[in-house]
């Protein structure tokens, strides 16, 4: 009976770029003028794992900030955070773990820092992303996918 060969794992950060970064504000300068306006933000984020071959990955980490006040937007931001992460070794839950969850979080401060930047550049008072759990984050998922794929079988067997 032959011993298989323990597959060696690897994870290393190959390169994190800026790979799109969008700003707008459309009530500038008219919004300057206004001292007492008190913003409503949202922030969207979501990320995306694309093979770039030779077990090279890029990881896309999205962050949308919109902020509003009176319904009207006062800055919307867009960034796409990425990075080329070599991943081998990994199968099944612990690579989606990978991408889901580790890739996003080292992206995570590469993204902050420049949106932070970008909005006070733009005249805007400081503004600071707080800290993203993505592990709870990719968990979610994991179990809204499960929840999903339960009532799509329970609807084929009825």
């Amino acid at each position: 009976m032959a011993e298989e060969q323990p597959v060696e794992k690897r994870l290393s950060i190959g390169k994190i770029y800026l790979k799109d970064f969008s700003f707008e504000s459309p009530q500038a300068p008219s919004i300057f003028q206004n001292s007492d306006w008190q913003p409503k933000t949202d922030l969207n984020l979501r990320s995306n794992h694309t093979p770039a071959g030779d077990n090279h990955h890029e990881i896309v980490l999205t962050i949308t900030v919109e902020a509003k006040a009176d319904d009207k937007t006062i800055f919307l931001v867009e960034l796409q955070q990425a990075g080329l992460f070599e991943i081998s070794g990994y199968e099944g839950d612990e690579m989606g773990a990978i991408v889901g969850s580790f890739c996003p979080n080292m992206l995570f401060p590469y993204a902050r820092e420049s949106i932070a930047s970008l909005i006070q550049k733009a005249g805007f008072p400081e503004f600071v992303l707080q800290p993203i759990n993505f592990d709870a984050l990719y968990m979610q998922s994991q179990q809204q996918k499960a929840a999903a794929e339960t009532q799509v079988s329970d609807a084929d067997k009825h």
